[in-house]
């Protein structure tokens, strides 16, 4: 039974997050990604991730609806987010966007919804969610306003549209600035060895669920073995912010979007020697890293066995020590592997360092 357990963060809207979600990332396919979708849902997943930005929450909203309607669960079972897209970073274009992911996604509300990048880019109109210029430079909007934005997100929690609000690829100081003025604070409440029911696939068995923390405000950000983000963690935990890791495994199929050479995360001597002891993949260990934690991730895969082995990592834990061993891998700035957008660098709220 252990290995079946999917251990969840407790929201302070009574809602439950689970550890492990799917990442949905270029899954476009409406074949082929549309059955794996549909295949994450029957073998476990309740957290998928996606982004209006993806152009695939249709995908999403269809499966989830299959599911749904082949008695296999309720819409309350399933743990959704979703994202405000760069063309939607105006304080009167927030409603427009979620309306529209609440009707692709066919749900009447979101489980997270959250600010995908804190810098904008003009909207103008049309389906286009990465605006360019002639030069190919991307269309940015000058004039972002992330706490005018970060109202408005408020504003869907107050109209339902939204169970809970959060931020991704932010740094430390744009995470203090919404903070001074956030109405939706974090809880600051953890809770301890908590049980919860939660039906199996069948709907015919309980199992039972670890409740680890409460937490109301969230926050995603690229995150693995190698690129920690040890400075950020602790500004989210000043705040009692949950962290969300994409990217977990280190992004092994980005291939040319790096910049320089990164190691192969999963043939780190030291993963490979722990998969071993173990008898998992090196993609368990480091996802099982991650939630031990208090990290949640979203490994993001279409291949049906993988997507079970990155759900099935709970029956094992590493030590003390291992934690330790696994925390030096951490190669700082040099271990990131997004280093996208650089025609963006000029904008006020671009937040990375490079």
């Amino acid at each position: 039974m252990e290995s079946r357990m999917s251990r969840l963060i407790r929201l302070c809207n009574g809602k439950s997050m689970p550890l492990v979600g799917l990442g949905t990332w270029q899954m476009t396919n409406p074949q082929q990604d549309q059955l794996a979708l549909e295949q994450a849902l029957n073998v476990g997943y309740r957290h998928v991730d996606t982004a209006y930005k993806y152009e695939n929450e249709e995908l999403v909203g269809n499966a989830m609806k299959k599911w749904v309607d082949a008695g296999k669960g309720k819409r309350e079972d399933l743990f959704v987010v979703t994202k405000l897209p760069w063309i939607g970073m105006q304080a009167d274009k927030v409603d427009h966007f979620i309306n529209l992911s609440l009707s692709k996604l066919q749900t009447e509300y979101i489980d997270l919804y959250l600010v995908h990048w804190p810098f904008g880019m003009n909207y103008r109109g049309d389906d286009n969610v990465a605006p360019k210029k002639d030069n190919g430079d991307l269309d940015l909007d000058l004039t972002t306003d992330l706490l005018a934005v970060w109202k408005a997100m408020e504003r869907q929690v107050d109209a339902g549209k939204a169970k809970a609000i959060g931020i991704s690829n932010f740094n430390s100081q744009q995470i203090e600035r919404v903070m001074k003025i956030a109405r939706v604070q974090p809880a600051n409440l953890q809770v301890n060895d908590v049980k919860c029911n939660y039906y199996n696939l069948n709907g015919d068995a309980i199992l039972h669920f670890l409740i680890l923390k409460m937490y109301s405000l969230l926050w995603q950000v690229e995150l693995h073995t190698y690129f920690q983000q040890t400075e950020l963690r602790q500004t989210c935990k000043k705040y009692g912010i949950t962290v969300t890791a994409y990217g977990p495994l280190g992004s092994p199929g980005r291939g040319n979007a790096k910049e320089r050479y990164i190691p192969a995360l999963m043939e780190d001597k030291l993963v490979v020697s722990l998969a071993s002891k173990y008898n998992k993949t090196p993609s368990q260990v480091l996802l099982r890293y991650l939630t031990q934690l208090d990290i949640t991730v979203i490994p993001k895969s279409s291949n049906l066995t993988r997507m079970s082995q990155n759900l099935n990592i709970f029956d094992f834990e590493l030590t003390p020590d291992e934690l330790d061993e696994m925390t030096k891998l951490d190669k700082g700035e040099d271990g990131r592997s997004f280093r996208e957008f650089p025609s963006a660098k000029i904008h006020p709220e671009y937040p990375f360092p490079y």
